[in-house]
């Protein structure tokens, strides 16, 4: 049972272009995506066939029996074809056609969307793990000090005020510690939520944008430009589609008159044509109109809104990067103080609570880098998304 059981669990993916893939398997809308691309294929094959409906087969029989029984027969057997309308078997075939790549081009969006889901997950475990790391380092640094502290004041070195600051200093940090815990739990449910494995160890970055502007490959522009499609050969096929289809009927009569007699067969043609219905075309073209609107409306939407996400992700990839080097020369100058604290409060020179601030400056310090660190990475994958690029 045990192997069984691992050999169903599916190996925790190891790059984020992995784990877009397993989130796609797990993804509702996508797991219907085989379904509707068969629905887009079968609406192809219908369009494409010889009539735009089946065939209809009619069986009627007349008899006196029940009123004058002179044995009086009729059998009728009647088959019926609907037929194009002119010009409405290509408009319905392209209609077909376009809705398959609309089927298709939704699919590519779902993804993308997927990936920036998947993307700020991706980059929430990995600052949640920061933070735990700088957590787990100001502990450590601050029962390193507590057990300096503690000898010196048995030595008669320092006061118990200089005692209870340095405990209370690993009481912070133990709570910090316990707080960073919950928060990367809470990542990791997420990003295990998305993809159904755990976080890999190492959270590789992406590499940065080769471009500045959304291409005209974006997948979202894509899937607007498909539903446009949809839309227009659907007004094309409101217009060609005025009334229902007419039908081309082959009738076969054998009947007999009385008793005795013998049965005739005749063999007759019959073309129904219905009358168009003004109300109903206008109803028509009226819902496919509608719909063309909405689709222009919505592409008109997509441009704007990627241009101005472009934009935005472009000036928060600057902000970021400068953000990072600042951080870098705020270390620097945290660390060297810290030294000189270090060395004083060895000397005498300076008191417990000037090198507990210089401490925290410069584990604040540390941690500001690492979360601009990953704010950075994040920030790239960012602009990758808006780009329309999926993971590589």
């Amino acid at each position: 049972m045990l192997t069984f059981v691992l050999a169903t669990t599916p190996a925790a993916a190891q790059t984020l272009a992995q784990a877009l893939e397993q989130a796609w398997l797990l993804h509702p809308q996508a797991q219907a995506g085989s379904a509707r691309n068969a629905q887009a294929a079968a609406n192809i094959e219908a369009a494409n066939g010889l009539t735009p409906g089946p065939a209809t087969v009619s069986l009627g029989a007349v008899s006196d029996r029940f009123h004058a029984n002179q044995g009086q027969r009729e059998w009728e057997v009647e088959m019926a074809v609907p037929l194009w309308l002119p010009g409405q078997k290509a408009a319905q075939s392209a209609e077909a056609a376009s809705g398959q790549a609309q089927v298709v081009a939704q699919q590519h969006a779902l993804r993308l969307q997927l990936a920036g889901e998947l993307r700020t997950a991706w980059w929430a475990v990995a600052a949640a793990r920061q933070t735990r790391a700088q957590a787990q380092q100001r502990v450590d640094t601050a029962q390193a000090l507590l057990v300096n502290v503690q000898r010196r004041y048995r030595a008669g070195e320092l006061a118990r005020i200089d005692a209870n600051l340095a405990q209370r200093e690993v009481l912070a940090a133990q709570g910090a510690l316990a707080d960073s815990d919950a928060a990367l739990l809470q990542a990791e449910q997420a990003f295990r939520a998305l993809t159904g494995t755990a976080a890999p160890v190492q959270l590789d970055p992406e590499p940065p944008a080769v471009q500045d502007a959304p291409g005209q490959e974006h997948p979202l522009r894509a899937a607007a430009s498909a539903t446009l499609a949809q839309a227009q050969a659907r007004v094309r096929s409101a217009d060609t589609t005025r009334r229902a289809s007419p039908e081309l009927a082959l009738r076969m009569v054998r009947d007999r008159g009385a008793a005795g007699q013998p049965y005739a067969n005749t063999l007759g043609v019959k073309l129904t044509i219905p009358l168009s219905s003004e109300p109903l075309v206008r109803q028509a073209q009226s819902a496919a109109l509608a719909e063309l609107a909405q689709a222009q409306a919505e592409i008109d939407q997509v441009e704007r809104t990627l241009a101005l996400d472009a934009a935005l992700a472009r000036r928060h990839l600057e902000t970021t990067e400068r953000q990072w080097k600042q951080a870098q020369e705020r270390l620097a100058l945290d660390t060297d103080t810290l030294q000189l604290a270090e060395k004083a409060f060895a000397l005498g020179e300076t008191d417990l609570t000037a090198l507990l601030r210089a401490r925290s400056d410069a584990l604040e310090a540390q941690a500001l880098v690492g979360q601009q660190q990953v704010a950075l990475m994040a920030a790239r994958s960012r602009m990758l998304q808006t780009l329309g690029v999926l993971p590589k």
